[in-house]
């Protein structure tokens, strides 16, 4: 069983030694013992125990001739017999040869043959030349249909920024940036699905000019472009209310109540995000609220802030739902604000604080430590209020519209979740818009809905890894805005 070593977390250079395979005491720079049979290129640790099927392709090769005389009993030069290593038997050699078999040991030397050893050709010059001299011939070389592995097997791995700048398609890796395998198809890189998420991304409640209240919820494959679909109801009709969710559940929650009905409700409802349906009541804020926001780990959803400036941050169990209790207090009461999330911390962003209605501080927590207040985290780069959306992946916090002093925004900005304070500018949406929602997976980030001049339906998608502007994804199923948005792979979650 051969175990090769070559690249691992470094680049593999020998320069004036000898290195042996399979050998203690290599007389060449690079000796092989035994047999070598490959075409291609191996970064990690591998362990191969066989392979085969070997793809014809031609690979031009120049081999020194050996030339063996022949002379006649007079002693009179007869002709000339040449012998060259490195090939099958080809017959005569005065033109450009080729053959059809491989030999057993191979000399590979960045993708290409440079010699073929344990096979032979012979064949008679024209009588009378003497003179040594080379022939080029054509090899037969071959690529790897098969492999198999017994034990470990590991694939090169890095983060984002060490992609491979000239990529093949079908290249593998593991991101260490998005903790997920992820291949190149030729065109860009695409994560490996696993973990049986489904990469959906739900939209809850809303208004809009001709629905004031809505309790409508849809639904996107976020990896995907296209339309969203309808996903059933909530239990209530609302706008200005929250959403959380963690692998398997989404949860609504909040909101001011259709006409007719007691203003405000402390409903949490319950959605099973891969499968669809309407929502269950399965549970009670603290108290009414809206204009809240919401976010989760893949325990624990978070309530935050309320539209009298309420500093609480409540919390429930969404495995089981219940009743939710006070967690911690956010530095100052918010409202019309958004939530994001990393694997360990939540954060949330813009909206109103006393004496500031467009605000740029965003605040930060543990999620794991009941009873310790949010602290300050730093300040967007604008102001931002009136529902700004707000998403992320494991790595990257993503605020997106929102509203400055004056104007609704188009730009987007991003922070790097576990250090603190400095957002930077990421791109622009397609038109400005407050009111919107997002969604995450680790790679694509989606706004939809919000308001400007006009409601809209109109979903936009980035990946967060790379800088740029917003494209088209799609519409949802209604124009709306004020209301919440959430994933089953946002925030570290997720295997997308």
């Amino acid at each position: 069983m051969a175990k090769i070593r070559v690249g691992f977390s470094s680049d593999f250079n020998v320069s004036g030694q000898k290195v042996g395979i399979g050998t203690a005491n290599p007389t060449a720079l690079l000796e092989v013992a035994e047999t070598a049979k490959a075409d291609f290129n191996i970064t990690g640790v591998t362990t191969l125990t066989s392979y085969g099927g070997f793809v014809a392709q031609n690979q031009n090769i120049t081999e020194p001739t050996v030339i063996k005389r022949t002379t006649s009993k007079s002693g009179t030069l007869d002709s000339i017999n040449e012998r060259e290593t490195g090939f099958t038997e080809l017959g005569s050699v005065g033109n450009s040869q080729s053959f059809n078999t491989l030999s057993e040991d191979l000399v590979v030397e960045d993708g290409k043959i440079s010699s073929i050893h344990n096979t032979e050709m012979y064949g008679d010059t024209t009588s009378g030349k003497q003179d040594e001299h080379t022939h080029a011939s054509h090899v037969s070389a071959g690529s790897l249909e098969q492999v198999s592995v017994t034990g470990h097997f590991s694939v090169p791995d890095g983060g984002i920024d060490e992609r491979p700048e000239i990529a093949i398609e079908g290249t593998v890796r593991f991101n260490t940036d998005l903790n997920t395998l992820e291949f190149f198809n030729g065109v860009e890189w695409k994560q490996f699905t696993y973990n049986q998420r489904s990469g959906r991304g739900v939209f809850g409640g809303g208004a809009n000019s001709t629905t004031p209240y809505g309790n409508m919820i849809d639904y996107i494959q976020i990896m995907s472009t296209g339309n969203a679909i309808d996903f059933g109801d909530m239990t209530v009709t609302v706008y200005g209310g929250g959403a959380c969710g963690n692998e398997t559940r989404a949860n609504f929650f909040g909101g001011r109540l259709s006409p007719g009905s007691s203003g405000y409700t402390d409903r949490i409802d319950l959605v099973t995000i891969a499968s669809g349906g309407g929502g269950i009541d399965y549970g009670d804020l603290v108290g009414t609220t809206v204009h809240t926001s919401g976010c989760a780990s893949s325990i624990i959803g978070f309530k935050v802030g309320a539209y009298n400036l309420d500093n609480d941050i409540e919390f429930w169990q969404i495995a089981t739902g219940g009743q939710a209790i006070d967690f911690a207090h956010l530095t100052a009461g918010r409202h019309t604000m958004q939530c994001f999330t990393s694997s360990t911390r939540g954060f949330t962003a813009g909206g109103a604080v006393p004496g500031d209605n467009r605000a740029r501080s965003v605040d930060m927590w543990n999620m794991a430590s009941k009873g310790v207040d949010a602290q300050d985290f730093g300040d967007m780069t604008n102001r931002r209020g009136e529902n700004p959306a707000a998403t992320s992946n494991s790595v990257r916090g993503l605020i997106m519209g929102g509203m400055d002093p004056d104007n609704s925004l188009d730009s987007m900005e991003y922070v790097t979740m576990s250090t603190s304070g400095s957002f930077v500018n990421f791109g622009n949406l397609t038109t400005a818009t407050r009111g919107a929602a997002g969604a995450a997976t680790a790679i694509r980030a989606v706004i939809g809905g919000g308001t400007d001049t006009a409601y809209t339906n109109t979903i936009e998608y980035v990946t967060i890894a790379s800088l740029g502007n917003a494209k088209d994804f799609g519409d949802l199923t209604v124009e709306r805005s004020i209301h919440g948005a959430t994933s089953d792979s946002h925030g570290g979650l997720g295997g997308f």
